[in-house]
């Protein structure tokens, strides 16, 4: 959710066990602590190539009394950043999801899944589906996102819009988007890349990559979908329509690096939230600084210099 961040920003303490055994206790759950080496940070996301995660602090939140979501049809990317720049400054921290989808995406969504429709009348190459929380009542959060919806029609910015009436149709709405990853799987094999870029690329990106696909790999299916709050893009491939999943998978290294090498020309990173793994570690390399790269190295080598902490994941 775009309001209470990843997991990263959500953990203010970590136990750990570390390769040769010891326990490090950093539980203390301190928002503020400028003690010496950030060693919460190294943990996270090392993907247990450092050590065992045995307990954890998390920053918790108040749940709101009502939240109000709304489901919204765009002709642009342009317009889609336009519209949450706008949403992020009028609503501030009430604006707790801003979602991306692709109208490939919401036609597989409502191809795979028989109570799925489209809640707009309008056709549009790009939905995005807002949520608006808040802490005293309904009618504020329905309030504030009728003004900005009102405003982004009357600017020309949304083309179209549709705001949930009950919690049943706020349910229906959410499900057109996270149900976006199962309806492609059920399409057939997915070429998938989790990419982060700055937001104010993601139209350049997208654009740019719309162009190579048409040039090198003609007939594949974009599936895009994502947190557009964060910079966040879920950039899948699908196989032509009819074709053989062998030849399409063939195709696989050189759809990858097509893609990974945009996302690095825009400042992007080539895994956002699922991490490297085995898949990606030799893309890692490829796309990381030698400097950066033999600083983590080193910082694997200091604290599990025998390999035995998840091995073969991020490094060789």
């Amino acid at each position: 959710m775009l309001r209470y961040g990843n997991a990263r920003d959500l953990c203010l303490g970590l136990e750990v066990v570390t390769a040769d055994g010891q326990i490090w206790s950093g539980l203390r759950g301190l928002r503020k602590d400028n003690t010496g080496y950030a060693l919460r940070e190294l943990f996270i996301g090392s993907e247990g190539t450092l050590g065992i995660i045995t307990a954890a602090v998390l920053k918790l939140y108040p749940l709101p009394a009502a939240r109000v979501v709304a489901f919204s049809a765009l002709n642009n990317l342009e317009e889609a950043v336009s519209f949450l720049d706008s949403a992020m400054r009028r609503l501030g921290s009430s604006l707790t999801g801003f979602e991306l989808m692709s109208a490939e995406t919401l036609g597989l969504v409502i191809k795979h899944f028989p109570e799925a429709r489209n809640p707009l009348e309008t056709r549009a190459p790009w939905y995005v589906l807002s949520e608006v929380s808040d802490l005293a009542s309904g009618e504020n959060a329905l309030r504030a996102l009728e003004e900005i919806l009102s405003e982004a029609v009357e600017n020309g910015t949304v083309a179209d819009a549709v705001i949930a009436q009950s919690y049943t149709q706020s349910e229906a709405l959410w499900a057109l988007r996270e149900d976006a990853s199962e309806a492609q799987g059920m399409e057939g094999k997915t070429i998938k890349h989790d990419i982060s870029l700055p937001i104010s690329r993601i139209p350049q990106f997208v654009a740019a990559a719309s162009a190579l696909f048409h040039d090198r790999f003609p007939g594949n299916r974009l599936v895009v979908f994502g947190h557009l709050g964060d910079g966040n893009l879920h950039f899948n491939v699908s196989p032509p329509i009819g074709e053989d999943h062998a030849s399409f998978m063939g195709r696989q290294d050189a759809i990858n690096q097509a893609v990974h090498d945009l996302v690095a020309s825009c400042d992007g990173s080539i895994s956002a939230e699922h991490g490297l793994g085995v898949l990606r570690k030799a893309e890692a390399r490829r796309y990381k600084s030698s400097i950066e790269w033999e600083l983590m190295r080193a910082v694997k080598n200091a604290l599990d210099p025998k390999g035995l902490m998840n091995p073969d994941k991020i490094f060789a």
